[in-house]
């Protein structure tokens, strides 16, 4: 289609054309003066002409000789090998090499100086499916490399269009329940769209809006947004989304789980329905399912593994049923233990903010380099914590359950000791817990510690689950095992 090949790689794209934006967008903002109770509340819903608007490229795969050549029993073969399952009509057979992708060169040079041998099960299917431009539902554990899965054609969709003029919102957003989570995918989305001169930038709350509003207006290719900061701009009339063509929602299920479902219609309300949508979740409740019903049309679901999420089986989990009393005892005698080895560093969950700085205040009265880190810490605390952290400095970290999406970008190889609640990624676990245990939350975090995939987490050596009695989700605990 002419003004929509792939786009030349010398081109400057800080240089915009004049004039106002050509793809719906407005920098006018809503009206002043009228104060709204609930997010969003200013923003009005867009009734979009199809016709008026104009028309963009999103089909750009071109199948593989070697991926023609499989017949369909051996593309079934394949998908049973990687517990892969497909829904949906028109579904592109899986590659297995990362060349069978047919990427461009720009992306495989950056991929070819990786150590990766072949592509995740969910690239090797998601990937066909992403850039034939289809909308698809991606179902996969934290760690499985989706991050890569949607970025990649992401990229490659971008350089298919027209380049960004003064006023232009980004061509791809990014939604991500947390600043940690948004943070992580800008970092890839940096390095993997350095070679087209693609910009990103990351937005979320709790930062000064100053550096991140200056981002948006220079122009950028991607936004990796939460979903809150984002309502804030788009009503502040800092960015729009007229130009968006490829959207993600990761991690859709813990977007729900926050309370997002409103802020998330409002802002796909503000984009045309003809862009190509692709949603990321670890499970499949009935809420991922009517948000991809109202939002996705005619999708591809990609399922890898079971919909219910198991744990990570290269992880040594052990389950040590005792008192409330003796969990002290039994904490001082793991870290004395795991923490043996100077190189180890640990997580110790609780449940309270409370007992968060209880223990950590014990703690470091005897002597162990522990720092805490929960919701009432302000955002340089919670930074400061986790950078000593991440350089060994204070190898151990006592945080609450919450504080589980600070931590995920952070994991290398660690021990973690779940003190009272939810369990979580590292190189030794004890998970101390009360009945209540969210076992749903502990496999989806041991989950991130899926080691050597592309995009995928560390190793996770050990989980240990110390529970108190009365022990009422037992069943449920050596299930998820």
């Amino acid at each position: 289609m002419p003004g929509y090949s792939d786009r030349d790689r010398g081109r400057d794209r800080g240089s915009y054309s004049s004039g106002p934006p050509r793809f719906g967008g407005s920098r006018g903002g809503p009206p002043q003066g009228k104060k709204f109770g609930n997010p969003g509340e200013r923003l009005r819903k867009k009734h979009w002409n199809l016709d008026e608007l104009p028309k963009f490229e999103k089909n750009f795969y071109q199948e593989h000789p070697e991926v023609a050549r499989r017949s369909p029993q051996d593309v079934e073969h394949y998908r049973r090998s990687k517990e892969i399952t497909v829904k949906g009509r028109d579904c592109p057979k899986p590659i297995v090499k990362f060349h069978e992708a047919n990427f461009p060169n720009y992306v495989m040079d950056v991929i070819s100086k990786q150590n990766w041998t072949d592509p995740t099960p969910i690239q090797a299917q998601g990937w066909p499916v992403a850039l034939s431009g289809k909308d698809m539902v991606g179902i996969a554990q934290t760690g499985s490399g989706k991050t890569l899965s949607y970025l990649l054609p992401a990229i490659v969709h971008i350089n298919h269009q027209p380049f960004l003029e003064r006023g232009d919102g980004p061509i791809c957003l990014v939604l991500a329940p947390t600043r940690e989570l948004a943070q992580q995918v800008q970092q890839v989305a940096a390095e993997y769209g350095k070679a087209s001169r693609l910009k990103s930038t990351c937005i979320y709350g709790g930062a000064p809006k100053g550096p991140q509003i200056r981002d948006l207006e220079r122009g950028v290719e991607i936004c990796i947004a939460t979903p809150g900061r984002l309502i804030d701009f788009l009503e502040a009339g800092k960015t729009n989304l007229g130009r968006c063509t490829y959207l993600v929602l990761d991690e859709a299920d813990r977007m729900l789980d926050m309370g997002f479902e409103p802020q998330i219609r409002k802002i796909l309300d503000q984009i045309r329905p003809d862009r190509q949508t692709l949603m990321w979740s670890a499970t499949w409740p009935k809420e991922v399912r009517q948000l991809a019903e109202d939002f996705l049309k005619d999708y591809v679901q990609i399922n890898v593994g079971a919909l219910q999420l198991s744990a990570n089986h290269n992880i040594l989990q052990i389950v040590d049923v005792c008192n409330d009393g003796e969990k002290e005892d039994k904490l001082m005698r793991l870290l004395e233990e795991i923490m043996s080895e100077k190189e180890n560093k640990t997580i110790i969950f609780v449940e309270t903010k409370k007992r968060c700085d209880d223990l950590t205040r014990r703690m470091r009265r005897d002597g162990w380099p522990a720092m805490g880190i929960h919701g009432d810490k302000s955002q340089q605390e919670r930074d400061w914590v986790l950078n000593e952290f991440k350089y060994g400095k204070a190898p151990i970290l006592i945080a609450t359950d919450v504080c589980s999406f600070l931590i995920c970008p952070f994991i290398t190889s660690y021990c973690l000791l779940y003190y009272t609640v939810l369990p979580f990624p590292f190189n030794c676990c004890a998970f101390l817990s009360p009945s209540h245990l969210k076992v749903e939350s502990w496999r989806q975090d041991l989950g991130m510690t899926r080691p050597g995939s592309p995009g995928g987490g560390k190793e996770l050596l050990c989980g240990v689950l110390l529970v108190c009695q009365p022990i009422k989700l037992h069943s449920e605990v050596f299930g998820a095992l």
